[in-house]
């Protein structure tokens, strides 16, 4: 057994495989990827990592399963996945997450080829464990596996007060312990046990506040489209591949770009701070006139995205590289299709909950679109992108000295 002080959860005792698992590369590689990407260049405390949020997301799944009253090799199994669970993130995170997909067609729960080879193999096998089991665990599938990849995962009990901690945020406070007591298990479904709606609901507002504040701060948006920017960059003149991108840490990322000349650039402006500005930040209703409308820029591909990048530079007459169009997803609270108990019944939150409807509501509201490009540029590019995307300029541009339409945003560094 191994007993660690965690800054969260006070000590933590890893026993069995999850103690084997402890110093196997994959595992040990985490304590050099940040939790939170770049977010540190908003908040500068912010310079947890993966390996701390997955022993955290170790202890409260070991506290799940003491709760749902399970043990065995199905609990070892589910124990091993909570440690192995982010073993799959690149570099910064799920910064350029989406890059290393389109190359590789693998998320960071794609994880079978890394436990399923070398050290972490040979672990789960001396303990009894089929690898291939363990790792569709980490995807979520089966019913121990919703613990640790569900709608009321333990992995986000762990994130939300973890980066809430290391932000000094205070809207990520969340009463974990009795999450993870009141998990029970209907017909298959993990979900929350009766008399505990208001406690999923404060699952949904920590995490409604925790985005706008701390994931998708505007500078933390800012950074990650140039740092995502830069791994294309490197991919395209390099010998790095994307397999060599997906299994590097943050230092060897950084390394590798300072190196590149075609990647120089970028990674200097990152190391100093050097940021590009917004030249838009748009509502939905800049973008589409209409919250539910289609065939939008929001639903446009990567090879489309790159496109309306190359025709806003040309009309603003800059580098193709001094404009970078990054697009959100459209809004989805995956949360809210959490199931509590209510008389008996199983029921979706969203469908029990006035809160969480509302909350759904104001991510919506919360939606950005944004345009960067250099400070020089910000004016010309801002003009160009209004006409390109043929938005609705009414608070699409913004200047430097434009302040945030809500107070959450200014948190932090500007």
């Amino acid at each position: 057994m191994t007993t660690i002080k965690d800054s969260v959860h006070d000590h933590i005792e890893v026993t069995g495989v999850a103690d084997a698992l402890l110093d196997t590369p994959p595992v040990q590689r985490l304590r050099r990827v940040h939790q939170l990407g770049t977010a540190n260049l908003v908040y500068p405390s912010a310079n947890h990592t993966r390996f701390e949020h997955s022993l955290g997301v170790y202890h409260l799944a070991c506290e799940a399963l003491d709760g749902l009253g399970e043990d065995g090799t199905r609990a070892k199994r589910t124990r091993a996945a909570a440690l192995l669970h982010d073993v799959g993130h690149g570099p910064f995170s799920h910064t350029i997450e989406d890059l290393i997909h389109e190359h590789t067609g693998k998320y960071h729960d794609d994880v079978t080829d890394l436990l399923t080879d070398g050290d972490v193999a040979r672990v789960l096998t001396e303990h009894g464990l089929d690898p291939e089991r363990v790792a569709r665990m980490v995807r979520g599938e089966g019913e121990l596996g919703q613990v640790v990849a569900g709608e009321l995962d333990v992995d986000r009990m762990d994130y939300l007060v973890r980066d809430a901690h290391h932000t000094g945020v205070p809207y990520g406070t969340i009463d974990h312990g009795r999450l993870v007591r009141e998990l029970t298990i209907h017909d298959g479904e993990l979900v929350l046990d009766e008399g505990n709606v208001q406690t999923a609901e404060s699952l949904l507002l920590a995490r409604a506040l925790m985005n706008p504040t701390v994931y998708n701060h505007h500078v933390a948006r800012i950074s990650k489209a140039m740092l995502r920017r830069a791994a294309e960059r490197l991919l395209e003149a390099s010998d790095t591949t994307p397999g060599d991108l997906r299994r590097m840490d943050d230092p060897a990322l950084q390394v590798a770009l300072r190196e590149c000349d075609a990647s120089a650039d970028f990674a200097r402006r990152l190391d100093r701070r050097d940021l590009y500005k917004r030249a838009v930040w748009a509502e939905m209703a800049d973008v589409t006139g209409d919250v539910f409308a289609d065939d939008t820029v929001l639903d446009a591909g990567d090879d489309e995205l790159r496109d309306y990048e190359r025709e806003i530079a040309d009309r603003a007459n800059v580098d193709r590289d001094a404009v970078l169009l990054d697009v959100q997803s459209r809004p989805r609270m995956r949360e809210s299709d959490s199931r509590v108990l209510v008389n008996g019944d199983v029921r979706p939150l969203d469908e029990q909950s006035t809160l969480v409807r509302a909350l759904q509501m104001t991510q919506r509201e919360q939606w950005r679109l944004g345009v960067y490009a250099p400070a020089e540029h910000t004016q010309s590019v801002g003009r160009a992108a209004v006409d390109v995307l043929g938005l609705d300029i009414d608070g699409a541009l913004v200047t430097e000295t434009t302040r945030s339409q809500y107070a959450l945003d200014d948190f932090g560094e500007n």
